[in-house]
């Protein structure tokens, strides 16, 4: 059976996946964004609904202060007797913890914290009762190495001292362990190289959980490090699944450059995405993931159910109460100033003085750019004039990288206005006077491609005026100022006033 990579588009890493019976889940990385770690079902492994987040009060997930790239890493879900677990590390704030939760769609506990270092923890469940929690860290001399210890994944108390396990297979940084019992053995899969273009996925095996390990030998076994085929980098971050029909399955994170035939760029905008592979064992009990380690944005395996067509567009008309789970916020926000004004289907944002240039909480909402060619519409009603008021749309990445087409006012009159942040520049590329029509709105759209982002207006929603444009180079991984490990955004704001919103759509128009 055909499907189409990637399973999850748009920012979605690290993915941990783990199945109930006919149900899969999936759960991603977040990092400064609220909620935070989203989770997503399926019943045949391609297509995936988002049913909620894990951490979803400020009690479960403190991002005040949050650096760009900070919050929450690489999380893992297990299913054990009638509980989901999912553990993960707020680099910002407290480190290692466990939520769990008896329904993977609410109800999850306060964080159990756990006195092991490092990052990217993660759970194994053994026949005898013991639960082992193993994540990365560092060893006396700085070098980065894997830690294990036995605790109550209900509470985080160890039962045994941390200790060192592993220092991976060779690669830089081996880090996202995950340990499986199969087949009475004991596996341990690790990302190592780096998550960028070094990066892969390694295997190893033991008759016990504490060692030692042998490597597989065609390790690693998956990467596309050296791979020529250009459509797909960064592959690893791994974890496996057996379906009920007893297939095994990988899911990974990769990315997909947003350069063409024509114009060769080893850059990502939309994030490092979520991916699909079958995986077999060979007859010496090792794993083998797609093509010998490689996969393709097109793969056939023997799906656990019928394959739907996926629709990745997003829609909002303000007409009912509640956030859609596909919104975020950055870091933790002030929800009085987000207001769904139902009976009139809008949405109204009450702007303050913090900015989309800084490290902080502005009044913004946005959802995953999911593909490269997209629309995004939305009317904007500028409420008070207030000097310094900005509402309207943008494409962010963060907030020393984003692009807004908005409107503010300018003396006795309204103006519509092109911004631009890149690394340490800021500044209006491009601005229009414009009459707003009697109903007080205007239109914004977002168009992008591959290679730019195109922003437009008008004023009576069919007629549109190009106002400019950003290159898409501007808002991709590889050029930030600083390791960053997130995607674009397309969202709205308001600064310093109030601004009202109505039909907010995205629509992506290149099917992938």
């Amino acid at each position: 059976m055909k499907y189409k990579n990637p399973i999850i588009s748009g920012y979605n890493p690290d993915p941990s996946i783990c199945r109930v019976g006919s149900d899969y889940y999936i759960v991603n990385s977040s990092f400064e964004y609220f909620p935070g770690v989203p989770v997503y079902h399926s019943k045949n492994l391609v297509n995936w609904e988002l049913l909620g987040h894990c951490l979803t009060t400020k009690e479960q997930l403190l991002l005040e202060n949050c650096r760009v790239s900070g919050g929450i890493y690489a999380p893992t879900l297990r299913y054990h007797d009638g509980w989901f677990f999912m553990t993960t590390t707020n680099v910002s704030s407290g480190g290692n913890f466990i939520v769990h939760s008896r329904r993977p769609d609410g109800g999850w506990s306060a964080p159990a914290w756990v006195d092991q270092e490092g990052i990217d923890p993660s759970l194994l469940f053994d026949d005898d009762g013991k639960v082992y929690f193993v994540s990365t860290g560092m060893d006396e001399k700085r070098r980065a190495c894997i830690r294990i210890c036995e605790l109550n994944p209900f509470t985080g108390e160890k039962y045994t001292e941390s200790q060192i396990l592993n220092y991976g297979c060779g690669g830089r940084y081996p880090e996202g362990p995950h340990m499986y019992k199969i087949n009475g053995r004991y596996y341990l899969m690790l990302a190592e190289g780096g998550t960028e273009y070094g990066h892969m996925e390694t295997m190893q095996r033991s008759d016990s959980p504490y060692g030692p390990y042998e490597p597989c030998p065609h390790n690693p076994i998956l990467s596309h490090r050296d791979d020529v085929g250009e459509k797909i980098y960064c592959t690893g971050h791994a974890d496996i699944v057996e379906d009920g029909n007893g297939n095994w399955w990988m899911v990974c994170l990769a990315i997909r450059p947003c350069g063409g035939e024509d114009n060769r760029v080893l850059l990502h905008n939309l994030g490092r995405e979520t991916f699909l592979t079958p995986l077999v064992w060979d007859e010496d009990g090792w794993p083998v993931a797609g093509e010998g380690g490689h996969i393709d944005l097109e793969m056939e395996g023997a799906l656990p159910g019928e394959v739907l067509p996926v629709c990745r567009d997003f829609s909002d008309d303000f007409s009912v109460p509640g956030f859609s789970h596909h919104y975020n916020f950055l870091r933790n926000p002030s929800m009085e100033n987000y207001v769904r004004r139902t009976e009139e289907n809008k949405l109204l944002l009450k702007g303050t003085q913090v900015t989309l240039n800084e490290e902080k909480s502005p009044v913004w909402l946005g959802v995953r750019q999911k593909g490269f060619e997209t629309e995004t519409t939305v009317k904007v009603y500028p409420k008070k004039r207030v000097q310094g008021m900005r509402g309207g749309i943008t494409a962010f990445y963060n907030n020393d990288y984003h692009y807004e087409i908005y409107i503010t006012p300018e003396g006795n009159h309204w103006k519509v206005a092109l911004a631009k942040h890149v690394h340490d520049i800021f500044a209006v590329t491009a601005a229009a006077e414009v009459r707003l029509p009697q109903d007080g709105g205007v239109y914004f759209r977002i168009v992008t491609d591959k290679e730019y982002y195109t922003f437009l207006y008008s004023t009576d929603g069919e007629q549109y005026q190009v106002l400019g444009s950003g290159s898409t180079m501007g808002l991709c991984t590889e050029g930030t100022r600083r390791m960053t490990f997130t995607g674009t955004y397309l969202g709205m704001f308001a600064e310093n006033g109030e601004t009202e919103f109505e039909n907010f759509t995205v629509k992506v128009l290149d099917g992938q």
